[in-house]
């Protein structure tokens, strides 16, 4: 027989990275009743390399699920850091103390690999269910029983979902997000255009080991970051050196006038080539391998940060909430360490308070534990692109004299990313840890929401 309060009804929408790995870490710490319902028909992953911190890994391990992922990425060993112009090196940071620092390594790996190993661990779970093509229209009640409207994709009835906990992991473009924020009064959530986008691309293996020039990229344990005024490509090998992975950032040029909801293109090829047409010949070489056609643009935009994640019974988890430019390469992190609080904070309410008020208090611990943890990492990526995309002035002079003195002697790298003292205040976080921690101060003096009092 389960525990009580194991037996919660916990609705998760959305299976990315969050959705997926809150599912798995509520059933490992034993939750039997987990639906998870996903508007697309399957995982269908766009192409791209994911970076895996040890903060990620170290959870995943945990959840059961890190090893066949590890297996396919590819162990960093180090990062160079280059002008794009001349390939000429900044900066070069050795990585392998990674491993032994923080128990668990630095790995890049295809994005549909990560997505890949959390979905096998959650259909290995008799707890878990999936509902795809299914998507949530508008949430009906916030407490003391949530509920949503589901539209079936494919056609049918919508239909209304009950339970006693509902999870928000639907994306950047959250419709439980926007509906809680007008709800509180708040309107939307105000997005903030960077006025820049990113190529996601990839080469395959075959195309670049008989080019002298290329055959080391992609042989490399490296991640190799050119960088030049407004632009950079971060690239590295994933899928056990098959695939070399770049990822660009750079002004935007196709969605100036689009529509907010617009985020994704197929992106021009020549565009891009006229994009980083100073960079250096082997940047340009790498470039036109990319096949016509598999160009995919990503607008960047992010939010201010949200005044609530909690509303009665339902709390907002990765994308949803805390949406990040990829410049610290932490955003999949967060989700996942989101994931491993929420299942925490649910797993310690006392039997005796398994009530929507009891519901709430958890979940506003959760906000509590991971609000100011992840919009400080939101706020050091933007920091840290700016700093990567300066032009001719003083600030470059001196982030360039930051690459000699560390060349020269160490000290601190201006790409933040591969800093240490960065990468310790990351990855030493241990999501399990601070929930316990957080949960303990917190329960006997946190007060539940007057909209759950009220109910």
């Amino acid at each position: 027989m389960a525990k009580v309060g194991k037996d919660l009804h916990v609705a998760i929408i959305g299976a990315g990275m969050g959705g997926l790995a809150c599912a798995l870490a509520l059933a490992k710490q034993g939750f039997t009743h987990i639906d998870v319902y996903e508007s697309a028909s399957n995982l269908g992953f766009v192409g791209a390399g994911i970076q895996c911190a040890p903060n990620m890994a170290r959870i995943l391990d945990r959840l059961g699920c890190w090893a066949d992922i590890e297996a396919e990425a590819v162990d960093v060993k180090e990062t160079s850091v280059r002008q794009g112009a001349t390939n000429d090196e900044l900066a070069y940071v050795d990585l392998r103390y990674i491993r032994k620092e923080y128990s668990h390594p630095h790995m890049v790996a295809h994005r549909a690999s990560l997505a890949g190993g959390m979905y096998e661990g959650c259909k290995k779970e008799k707890a878990i269910n999936f509902f795809f093509g299914t998507a949530c229209e508008k949430v009906d009640t916030w407490s003391p029983k949530p509920s949503f409207i589901a539209i079936p994709r494919k056609g049918g009835e919508n239909y209304k979902v009950e339970c006693d906990v509902l999870l928000a992991a639907d994306g950047i473009k959250s419709v439980v997000r926007d509906q809680m924020l007008q709800l509180l009064g708040h309107h939307d959530a105000k997005v903030i255009d960077t006025k820049q986008a990113a190529y996601r691309i990839m080469v395959k293996r075959e195309d670049m080991e008989n080019d002298p020039d290329l055959k080391p990229l992609i042989d490399n344990d490296q991640v190799t970051r050119w960088i030049g005024e407004k632009r950079h490509i971060i690239a590295y090998p994933i899928s056990r050196h098959q695939i070399y992975n770049m990822s660009s950032a750079q002004p935007d040029r196709n969605f100036a006038n689009a529509p907010d909801a617009t985020y994704t293109t197929k992106g021009s090829k020549q565009e891009m080539l006229e994009t980083f047409h100073d960079f250096h010949p082997v940047v340009q070489k790498l470039l036109n391998k990319v096949p016509d056609g598999e160009v995919c643009e990503w607008k960047l935009r992010v939010h201010t940060p949200l005044p609530t994640w909690v509303h009665g019974s339902v709390g907002l988890v990765g994308d949803a909430c805390h949406p990040t430019l990829p410049h610290l390469n932490q955003g999949a992190a967060q989700a996942i360490e989101d994931a491993a609080v929420i299942a925490t904070v649910l797993d310690l309410i006392p039997s005796e308070s398994l009530t929507p008020k009891g519901i709430n208090k958890a979940l506003k611990i959760y906000e509590n534990v991971r609000k100011d943890r992840a919009y400080t990492l939101v706020d050091l990526a933007a920091q840290n692109g700016r700093a990567l995309h300066l032009g001719e002035g003083a600030a470059k002079e001196e982030r360039d004299r930051q690459f000699r003195e560390l060349k020269e002697k160490g000290g601190s790298v201006p790409d933040k990313w591969a800093d240490k003292d960065v990468q310790k205040n990351i990855y030493s976080w241990d999501a399990y840890v601070e929930a316990e921690k957080g949960f303990k101060e917190q329960w006997n003096t946190i007060t539940p929401s007057e909209e759950v009092i009220a109910a």
